[in-house]
């Protein structure tokens, strides 16, 4: 919790705190490079669900770090996480998470997230990186 600040009343205290917590507005349009970490993302998973399973975690890993709910794979993510088969998904792999207007004037959400795949040599290293656009 944040510090108290000196002599002042406990309903400018509460609202005080509730500014320090309140969600920090985001950028609206930004583009993040991630690695995803899908080995511990599946461990414990039966072998015919776990290519599938690693996709829906892509997505919830986007979802959760773009804040949007609208959540588009790539076919070049899809294709590498299924080169391997069902049963054995790559341990990790590098993406480039897009926060995007929505062109479609009714949907539901303004923004979605795109995400795309990241050819890399070698994962050792690599941090999460924004992207100017």
């Amino acid at each position: 919790a944040p510090t108290r600040p000196p002599n002042q009343t406990l309903l400018s205290i509460s609202l005080y705190i509730y500014l320090k917590m309140a969600p920090k507005s985001k950028p609206d349009l930004v583009t993040r490079d991630y690695t995803i970490h899908l080995a511990k993302r599946t461990h414990k998973t039966t072998f015919k669900s776990k290519t599938p399973k690693a996709i829906k975690e892509i997505k919830k890993f986007a979802e959760k770090a773009m804040g949007t709910k609208d959540v588009r794979v790539s076919t070049d993510v899809n294709k590498f996480v299924w080169s391997q088969g069902v049963r054995n998904p790559p341990k990790r792999i590098r993406v480039r998470l897009s926060r995007k207007r929505n062109e479609d004037e009714d949907a539901d959400e303004k923004l979605y997230t795109l995400v795309e795949h990241v050819q890399v040599a070698s994962f050792k290293g690599l941090e999460n990186e924004t992207i100017d656009a």
